[in-house]
C-alpha cells in the first residue's frame, strides 16, 4: 500500500515537471518568434547607385529610403543614416533593394570602374583611322588578329611598303565617318570622292603603340587580316626598286 502511494506521488510530480517544461518551451518559442519578426529601420537603395556617386548625391536624388528589416536579416555595418559616411562615394554599383552598408563606400580614389575595352594586362589601347580598303573591306572586327603594314618613304624619299607589326589584336571598332580625297590623273583633271574611314582600336605595349602612332602620322597604315595559320614575318618590304 505504501509503495503504491509513492508511485502515485511520483507520477504526479513527473506530470507537474513535464507541464512546467512545456510551459517554459512555449514561452521561449514565443520570445523567439517575437524576436524574429521584430523590425529594424535600415537605409535601402530604391534606385541604382553608380560607382563614384556620392552618398549625399544619392540621397538628394531620392535613391535612398528608410524601411523596416527583420532583425535577423539586418546586415553587419548597415546604416539608418548617411551622417557617418560624410562625402564618401559608392565603390561598387548598388542595386535597388540593397541595404546601405559602410563596406561599399569610401574615397573616390578607391573606386574600381571597369573599362569598357578588354585591354590585356600590361598593354594599352590606341585608335587609328583607316579607310575601308585599309581595314580589309570591313571584315576586321573586335577580336580579330591583324598584321599592320605602313606605306611611307625610305631614306631616299622613295615610296615603300613594309610590315610594321606581325600580329596585333583589334579590341574595338568605332564609328565610320566620310572623308574626301582628290586624285589628279595624267591629263591634270581632278576627281574628288568621299571615302569612309573607321576608327580601329588596338591593344599594344608602349613601344609598339609609339611605332603605330608615328607611322600613322608620317605614313598610311593598312591591316592584313590573319588566321591562326597565317605566316607573317619581318622583311625588307617592297619599293619601286624591288617591286618587279
Amino acid at each position: 500500500m505504501t509503495n503504491r502511494k509513492f508511485l502515485v506521488i511520483g507520477a504526479v510530480l513527473a506530470a507537474l515537471a513535464g507541464a512546467a517544461l512545456v510551459l517554459l518551451y512555449a514561452r521561449g518559442a514565443d520570445a523567439r518568434a517575437e524576436s524574429r519578426y521584430e523590425t529594424v529601420q535600415v537605409l535601402r537603395a530604391i534606385a541604382p547607385i553608380e560607382p563614384g556617386e556620392s552618398i549625399a548625391s544619392a540621397a538628394q536624388s531620392g535613391k535612398l529610403s528608410l524601411s523596416g528589416v527583420q532583425s535577423d536579416q539586418v546586415l553587419p555595418n548597415s546604416l539608418n543614416s548617411i551622417d557617418t559616411l560624410g562625402k564618401q562615394v559608392a565603390l561598387v554599383k548598388i542595386y535597388p533593394g540593397e541595404q546601405i552598408v559602410t563596406d561599399k563606400f569610401g574615397g573616390i580614389e578607391d573606386v574600381d570602374v571597369p573599362t569598357a575595352l578588354p585591354i590585356p594586362k600590361g598593354q594599352l589601347a590606341i585608335s587609328v583611322n583607316l579607310t575601308d580598303t585599309a581595314r580589309v573591306a570591313g571584315f576586321v572586327n573586335p577580336g580579330s588578329q591583324v598584321a599592320v603594314f605602313v606605306n611611307s618613304t625610305d631614306d631616299d624619299g622613295k615610296p615603300q611598303t613594309r610590315l610594321l607589326l606581325d600580329r596585333v589584336t583589334v579590341i574595338g571598332v568605332g564609328s565610320t565617318t566620310p572623308t574626301t580625297t582628290t586624285v589628279t590623273d595624267e591629263t591634270g583633271q581632278q576627281t574628288t570622292e568621299a571615302l569612309p574611314r573607321t576608327l580601329m582600336t588596338l591593344a599594344l605595349d608602349q613601344k609598339d603603340a609609339e611605332r603605330v602612332l608615328f607611322a600613322s602620322t608620317n605614313g598610311e597604315l593598312a591591316f592584313g587580316l590573319l588566321t591562326p595559320d597565317s605566316t607573317v614575318a619581318p622583311a625588307k618590304g617592297v619599293s619601286a626598286d624591288s617591286l618587279f
